[in-house]
């Protein structure tokens, strides 16, 4: 993977409460778009990387997209993990770390037969 672009975390959102509400202020996602996208579903290509492991997850929202919050138990590491518009989302939270997300991109690769491109957006 050394020819992958880095997952740099170059700012973070911050994390806010109010009321009985969380609200996290700013944005940081890594947008990976498969090159030659494959006949499998996105959606079940990335259910298949997260119940090979070592992930803990959940998608208990009903919610026009698929989002799921992913915990890598290996790296003790927590981010969300969304699909839109055929692309896959990688949402930063607040103690996420590159590594990380590297790790789940390198899994994403094993499981699939394409090359990813990635692009980060922040917005804080």
């Amino acid at each position: 993977m050394s020819n992958d672009p880095p997952f740099e975390i170059t700012a973070r959102p911050e994390r806010r409460f109010t009321g009985n509400t969380l609200r996290y202020d700013g944005d940081v996602t890594f947008t990976l778009t498969a090159a030659d996208p494959n006949d499998e579903p996105l959606e079940q290509t990335i259910t298949r990387v997260l119940e090979e492991g070592p992930y803990r997850y959940g998608d208990w929202f009903d919610l026009p997209i698929p989002v799921w919050l992913v915990h890598d138990a290996d790296r003790s590491d927590t981010f969300r993990v969304s699909i839109s518009d055929g692309r896959v989302r990688l949402h930063v939270l607040p103690g996420t770390t590159g590594p990380g997300l590297e790790a789940f991109y390198g899994r994403l690769l094993e499981r699939t037969e394409t090359p990813w491109e990635i692009d980060r957006q922040v917005s804080v």
